[in-house]
């Protein structure tokens, strides 16, 4: 259930949550989403934000236990937890309060293949019938790493894709940085940011089968197939 700003969380909702990004953040560090320089985790549950401690990867190695895992208001102040906020909270809070109808899940990720399109400043087309719900995940102006104008930026671009982040997610690469992406729930989060990183992978394969123009002609090829699949079944 997804309780709104106003409603306080039981503790069992609160302990669920901590557990949950506790597993989900060893998940995304073993598959190569999260590395050790950078990624975090934020789930909303009512008026908390239950959130990775800094330094999750570089000195924790995403071995977090549940008691790790902070827990705030939504004015930052950490009521449970071990650390320091991550230094991406400016992020995690601003889409947190303003997609709150529409989802509970942030995810910021390193993502191996992902970072190779954030290195370019590309955006990320899908190339896949498991990622064309997401659509093309856009590159945002540059703003520095864990800076207001990052949050901004990020939400701006996240804005009339709610219907998207309800559905299961919506993401947007920041440039020479990596991937934010908002999730209906943290699984949900999850399996966009690993749908996210296959896609990168097949693109750039791809592009050394076929050449880059080729990839963007099968790109149009899927669409047309799908499209025409669907028309002959109605």
């Amino acid at each position: 259930m997804n309780l709104s700003l106003t409603e306080s969380p039981s503790a069992d909702a609160i302990q669920a949550a901590r557990e949950h990004i506790a597993y989900i953040g060893k998940l995304l560090f073993e598959r190569f989403l999260f590395d050790a320089a950078g990624g975090n985790i934020s789930v909303r549950v009512g008026n908390r934000i239950v959130i990775s401690p800094r330094y999750s990867g570089s000195m924790r190695h995403w071995q977090l236990k549940p008691e790790d895992v902070l827990v705030t208001d939504l004015d930052r102040n950490i009521l449970d937890g071990s650390g320091q906020l991550s230094r991406e909270v400016n992020v995690h809070f601003k889409l947190q309060t303003e997609f709150s109808e529409h989802g509970t899940a942030v995810i910021h990720a390193h993502s191996r293949n992902i970072l190779v399109f954030a290195s370019q400043s590309r955006p990320l087309p899908p190339v896949l019938e498991a990622t064309r719900k997401f659509g093309v995940t856009p590159v945002i102006e540059f703003a520095p790493a864990h800076s207001p104008r990052l949050a901004e930026r990020v939400a701006a671009s996240l804005r009339g894709r709610e219907v998207r982040i309800m559905g299961h997610a919506a993401g947007v690469i920041a440039p020479y940085h990596g991937l934010f992406l908002m999730g209906k729930d943290l699984d949900a989060a999850f399996d966009a940011v690993e749908r996210l990183d296959n896609n990168a992978y097949c693109i750039m394969m791809g592009g050394m089968l076929v050449g880059g123009l080729g990839v963007m002609e099968n790109q149009h090829k899927m669409e047309d197939i799908i499209s025409n699949y669907k028309e002959a079944q109605s």
